[in-house]
């Protein structure tokens, strides 16, 4: 059984939002609407006109995987799944149940109790770090980037990889996830409270003014906002009560190569390639950058 059949009856219709259930390689609802399963393991549930979102291209999703690969990101990983699985008195946070409702009016336990959603879920990096603390539970992986998707579904064996549009709605029923991730990602708070199980936390990992300071301007690399942790915090205040912020600041030693990654990872790739760049030539063999970043968790309103 792969993780895609296990979290599939807590996936919502995009069309519809009525239950899906899993057959042969589609997922369909009582409505007749089918979604079929990619050979490569995702489930495209992306409808509609195109999206607007700018999703990874394959070639930035190659660099983040070789970056992260390297480990520079890996205390982020830890911080972030640390910031999931235990309270602030760094206690272990047992796993809560999830309900689904079938839709007959009876409320049965989920067939996965224990699922985590990542929004904007890239390569799957930090999903699987979660998972990996997390032996009993699920992943579902969600992006806009068909190689995202791609790639996602063999990040973990727990991880069910779903190509869809956060901003358009989350195709998950409602009440059914025990934790969700945005880690340099967008996000959409009414969805995001709506999908979380009682008892149920949203972990944010959003960049501070300092992380890769030391390359932003050598490179002309794009700036975080230093006003940025003040925004996110309004914007989820309606819908969420933040209960932990986190500052998680280290330095790095990067080879050009490193570098490189960094670059065509993220958003300046957008600004241009940096295979061969002079400016990056002209470093030293190794650079000391910092890597900052905040780690909050936020619980719904009630």
């Amino acid at each position: 059984m792969t993780a895609l059949d296990t979290v599939a009856a807590l996936l919502a219709c995009p069309e519809c939002g009525a239950a899906l259930h899993q057959r042969d390689r589609a997922l369909r609802c009582a409505a007749g609407h089918s979604f079929d399963i990619a050979r490569q393991g995702y489930v495209g549930l992306l409808t509609g006109a195109s999206t607007k979102m700018t999703g990874d291209t394959a070639a930035m999703l190659d660099a983040r995987a070789a970056f992260q690969g390297a480990g520079h990101f890996a205390p982020i990983a830890a911080a972030t799944a640390h910031a999931l699985s235990t309270d602030d008195t760094g206690t272990a946070v047992p796993p809560v149940t999830a309900i689904a409702d079938n839709g007959d009016g009876a409320d049965r336990l989920a067939p996965a109790d224990d699922v985590v959603l990542e929004i904007g879920a890239g390569t799957g990096y930090y999903l699987a770090a979660v998972l990996d603390t997390r032996p009993g539970s699920f992943g579902i992986a969600l992006d806009v980037s068909k190689p995202a998707a791609r790639r996602a579904a063999r990040a973990h064996p727990r991880t069910a990889s779903i190509l869809a549009d956060a901003w358009r709605g989350l195709p998950v029923r409602d009440h059914t996830l025990t934790g969700v991730l945005s880690v340099f990602a967008p996000r959409n708070p009414g969805e995001i409270a709506r999908v979380l199980a009682p008892g149920g936390r949203f972990v944010v990992v959003t960049p501070t003014d300092r992380h890769l300071g030391e390359l932003i301007a050598p490179l002309g690399m794009v700036r975080v906002d230093p006003d940025k942790d003040r925004r996110l915090a309004e914007s989820l205040s309606a819908t969420f009560t933040r209960v932990e912020h986190t500052l998680v600041e280290f330095p790095m030693k990067l080879t050009r190569a490193d570098v490189t990654n960094v670059v065509a990872m993220g958003p300046s790739a957008f600004h241009g390639t940096p295979t061969d760049d002079p400016r990056i030539a002209a470093l030293p063999d190794i650079t000391k950058v910092t890597a900052s970043v905040t780690v909050s968790i936020h619980l719904p309103r009630t």
